[in-house]
């Protein structure tokens, strides 16, 4: 059994890796379009990118609820009751949508903390408004993904990410430049863009839900349900926590870049450098974790707690041995990598400093992650949060402050990366220990 789930993991978790990895192609062309526009555009998106991003995955954290629900009712074989939490989940969705477009809309406290130039943030607050427009969609569309994780249809999502990021890297190069027989956009370009493939995905999934043979058995037009108390408060009572789980980690990782530009320009542009890289490589264990969060989730449903047991520890498994490779890797190739981001000898040196940090910790991040998707497929969310907050905002944050500027030799970057370490080694420690005391009891 062990072999069979450790396959039907990676079966899983493959499309989803190439999924996230093109949907970070988006910024990608964002950041190269405007890197060759104008450097106040770039700025702009550079602050407005951080800002949408924190509010839209703080909040799809909440909207992936619908995924620990609807793979506990496929698994216990409820199928028919599968539509009803998806509307719940578009509803959920759709609430949501109205804090997060207002976030957008009057960001005023947000740009504030950065002390923008004025025509940066002026930029900013266009790009901003023009990404509001789009985010209803992208946040419906997060609950039609939940679903489709939690059914165990990863593929569709591995399709809709290509022809978005496709058509976005089109249109927005179009808008950018002017080349559409108007005047240039610049920044609002991207981010008419990025609203617009927001709709589009969501338009290609409810086409997607409509006419496919393995979707059209959960009937999922039909009886379309209004707002359902009791189920939103469910689906609140575990996403909140993962929402803000969520929130913790991209502020963490925020707050450091906020702390390390007082290192200088070349430490600035090292750390981002291998920021970058760390983006890259937590797709990993993200799939793998999604793809065992399926896999234990039905087991669960299904009152099947060997399975259920069995299919944590497949992922566990599976995501060291992965992250290890994948460590060794980043190694190996540390030199090569980091001359395709850079020529400048000083920020170069930067990156192959830091990078040994990022190599280390691989198997320590992928046991963390699979270990809290798994946790999320038992409907545990509480806890973990808690270890998140003091993971990642007291040891990795708060300690990687202390060793980059009072410790008494103080480490610059570097401290922030040790603590980031030592911060997955403690998430690692306590979310794979509780993933023992809950799953090893129920398998009995």
């Amino acid at each position: 059994m062990f072999v069979r789930q450790s396959r039907l993991i990676i079966g899983y978790a493959w499309p989803m890796l190439i999924a996230q990895l093109v949907s970070m192609g988006m910024p990608v062309i964002d950041t190269v379009l405007l890197g060759h526009y104008s450097t106040e555009d770039l700025a702009a998106v550079a602050v407005g990118g951080s800002i949408y991003v924190t509010i839209l995955l703080s909040m799809s954290g909440v909207v992936q609820a619908v995924s620990p629900i609807v793979a506990h009712l496929k698994g216990a074989g409820r199928n028919d009751e599968l539509a009803g939490v998806l509307h719940q989940g578009f509803w959920l969705s759709l609430f949501l949508s109205i804090p997060g477009v207002l976030c957008l809309l009057y960001p005023d406290l947000l740009l504030e903390l950065s002390s923008l130039d004025p025509g940066v943030d002026t930029k900013a607050r266009a790009y901003l408004a023009a990404l509001a427009w789009g985010f209803p969609a992208s946040l419906l569309y997060r609950a039609f993904y939940a679903f489709c994780v939690a059914v165990g249809l990863p593929r569709p999502l591995m399709v809709i990410s290509l022809i978005c990021t496709l058509i976005h890297g089109l249109l927005a190069s179009v808008l950018v430049s002017g080349e559409w027989g108007g005047a240039p956009l610049g920044v609002i370009g991207c981010g008419v863009s990025n609203a617009f493939v927001g709709w589009l995905a969501l338009a290609v999934g409810m086409i997607h839900m409509r006419t496919s043979g393995r979707l059209k058995i959960y009937n999922l037009f039909h009886g379309w349900r209004a707002p359902h108390m009791k189920t939103q408060r469910a689906l609140l009572r575990l996403g909140m926590p993962m929402g803000f789980s969520s929130f913790v980690e991209i502020s963490a990782f925020t707050f450091v870049a906020l702390f390390v530009a007082r290192l200088g320009t070349g430490v600035v542009a090292g750390h981002r450098v291998v920021a970058n890289l760390a983006g890259v490589c937590y797709m990993l264990p993200l799939s793998l974790g999604l793809a065992t969060l399926s896999c234990v989730g039905q087991a669960a449903g299904a009152r099947d707690w060997a399975c259920a047991r069995i299919s944590a520890v497949a992922g566990l498994s599976v995501g060291s041995v992965v992250s290890v490779l994948f460590g060794v890797a980043l190694w190996f190739g540390r030199t090569a990598l980091v001359d395709a981001y850079t020529d400048d000898p000083a920020v170069r040196d930067v990156c192959l400093s830091l990078i040994v940090y990022l190599a280390t910790y691989q198997v320590f991040d992928a046991i963390q992650t699979v270990a809290a998707h798994a946790l999320r497929a038992y409907k545990i969310t509480f806890v973990p949060m808690l270890v998140h907050i003091a993971a990642f905002w007291g040891v990795g944050l708060f300690g990687g402050w202390w060793l980059a500027f009072r410790a008494p030799s103080p480490m610059g970057a570097a401290g922030f990366w040790l603590a980031s370490v030592l911060s997955l080694v403690l998430a690692a420690i306590f979310l794979g220990g509780l993933l023992w005391r809950v799953a090893r009891p129920l398998a009995r």
